[in-house]
């Protein structure tokens, strides 16, 4: 996998890591634009791999790719939780691969919000819910004005910039600010972790389209 990433003219293999510990030492080291992160890896697995490299504010712009099997594990929450921008299955051809690291480096679909969205609505849809505990409070939600709430619901359903600009009738430059001010303020690395919050406050809910 390595040659053929590393033989695209658009993309740099800068280093290779066997373990967790070396894959925290080589993005701190070399900063990498991408992290192609298998979850299951010797030691730790590959989400505590992920959130001790998002635990240094000075890797925020690194872009982290899940190598999982879907069918296998389980949870999809916790990558995304501990940063990880995106997923692509084992068993992809490597030329799709390829294309998810570009599209994580592009930092705009993130590796089809559709097919992300679908695997969060699946897996948030199953989180055990206390109902002694009463209703999950989300304060960061608090600080979003309603047209980026509404944003952010669209961003849940899987919409690009440019989709939510189509359906709002605003400019894909006015849709972009929205969503990265959303991101700013509730903290979320990326899409990904809009998608996560979307759902878990109750913003949007499994199967729901509007």
């Amino acid at each position: 996998m390595t040659d053929v990433l590393g033989s695209h003219p658009d993309i740099e293999v800068v280093g290779e890591a066997v373990d967790d510990a070396q894959a925290v030492a080589c993005v701190q080291s070399l900063r990498p634009s991408v992290v192609l992160m298998d979850i299951r890896m010797p030691l730790v697995d590959g989400i505590e791999a992920t959130r001790r490299i998002f635990e240094d504010p000075n890797n925020a712009d690194v872009r982290d790719l899940i190598l999982t099997t879907f069918e296998e594990d389980e949870n999809v929450v916790s990558p995304i939780r501990a940063g990880a921008s995106g997923f692509i299955g084992k068993g992809a051809e490597l030329e799709d691969i390829v294309k998810a690291v570009l599209a994580v480096y592009d930092g705009d679909a993130l590796l089809s919000p559709v097919a992300t969205r679908a695997l969060i609505t699946r897996y948030v849809a199953e989180v055990p819910r206390n109902s002694s505990a009463g209703t999950p409070h989300f304060p960061e939600l608090e600080q979003l004005t309603v047209r980026e709430q509404e944003v952010l619901v669209l961003v849940a359903r899987g919409f690009s910039n440019t989709d939510i600009a189509e359906h709002l009738q605003i400019s894909p430059y006015t849709s972009k600010t929205h969503v990265n001010r959303i991101m700013d303020k509730v903290q979320a690395h990326d899409r990904a972790q809009l998608v996560v919050l979307a759902y878990e406050s109750g913003l949007l809910t499994p199967g729901q389209q509007n």
